[in-house]
Parts: structure tokens; sequence; C-alpha cells
């Protein structure tokens, strides 16, 4: 339980001093495999995630029910709605990192670039907004994801799975990169030469 637990404070940290994450914004959550049944380990809600302790990660079972003290992440539902239609994710990150948030806030797509699987699709999947929090933002990512291991939440951020966390951070990272080239892209093309 203690290396899932320090896994989620170091994806925390890697993530904000990434500035994929700022302020209160963004959660990760772990599925642990236990005798007793699957108990999800999520970040708190309110709370930066730089800097968290082990006592500030919430375990959940996979009805929501809380296992442990304190209040998990308000998006806590669509973490378990992806958990419980998803048996090969066992990591979630949500982030909203500023180019592919800025994306997710436009009406353009984010290209799938090679880097990380195969390219079945040229875009990111994408649904559109919910509430943050909402059982319809839930229900809506937890269908929108299908096979995918990247959602974009329009007007909102990004969703990103793994098998494990470090596969699923990793994941969150390449594809702000991929919106950071496709932003500079974009730019480039719209200038005329000089």
């Amino acid at each position: 339980m203690k290396k899932y637990i320090q896994e989620i404070i170091d994806t925390g940290n890697n993530i904000y001093n990434k500035n994929l994450i700022s302020g209160k914004s963004g959660n990760i959550s772990s599925r642990i495999n236990a005798a007793s049944g699957d108990i999800i380990a999520i970040t708190p809600t309110l709370k930066s995630l730089a800097g968290l302790k082990a006592e500030d990660i919430v375990l959940i079972d996979l009805d929501g029910n809380i296992l442990s003290d304190g209040k998990p992440s308000s998006e806590v539902n669509m973490h378990l709605e992806i958990y419980k239609k998803r048996d090969d994710v066992n990591a979630i990150v949500h982030t909203h990192s500023p180019y592919a948030t800025g994306f997710a806030f436009s009406d353009k797509k984010i290209k799938r670039l090679e880097g990380f699987g195969e390219i079945k699709k040229p875009y990111l999947p994408s649904i559109e907004y919910e509430k943050p929090g909402s059982s319809e933002l839930a229900e809506s990512a937890s269908k929108g994801i299908g096979d995918s291991d990247v959602l974009v939440l329009k007007n909102h951020g990004v969703i990103c799975v793994g098998e494990n966390l470090k596969e699923a951070e990793s994941l969150a990272v390449f594809v702000e990169e991929s919106a950071k080239t496709q932003f500079i892209t974009f730019m480039l093309n719209s200038v005329e030469d000089i």
C-alpha cells in the first residue's frame, strides 16, 4: 500500500513541477488489487498536488466507500467509472496543462503524434463539456475514453490512463508536448515570411 501512495505523491510533485497542473487543480489515482477487492488510492479534494503527504491520500473501494481519513477528489466518480469499465487501467492522471487545455477550450483538435502506441485515429478523442465533479462528466468520460489512453475534456482538461502511474504520467507529458508543438506550428503557419 505504501508503494502506491508514494507513487501518487511522486506523480503529484512531478506533474506540478512540469506545469501540467497549478494551484489545486488536477487529480491522480491508482488501482490496488487487494485480496478483499480493488482499492483505489486517490488524491484529496481542495489540496495542491505539490507536496502531498501519505496521510493526504484517500483510499476508497470501487463503490466509492471511503476506507481511510480525508475527502477524495471531487472527480472521484470519473475515476471510478473509468476503472469499472476498463480492467486494463490501473492509473489515471487528470491534468489542466496549458497547451492541451488551450486546445480543449478551442475548436481545434490535438493530433495523435507518434511516440505513444499505434495511431488508430488521427486525433485524440474528446467529449463535450460537463460540469466538473458531476455524474454526467463521470459517465461521459468513461464512455468517451473507450479503449483509448487519452481523453480531452472540452473546456476542462485532459485524462490520461495507463497500466501504472509512470505510464499515465508519461502520457500526460507527451500530450502536453504534442499540443505545444501543434500550437507553435499553427502560429508559425499563420505568420507571413518577413
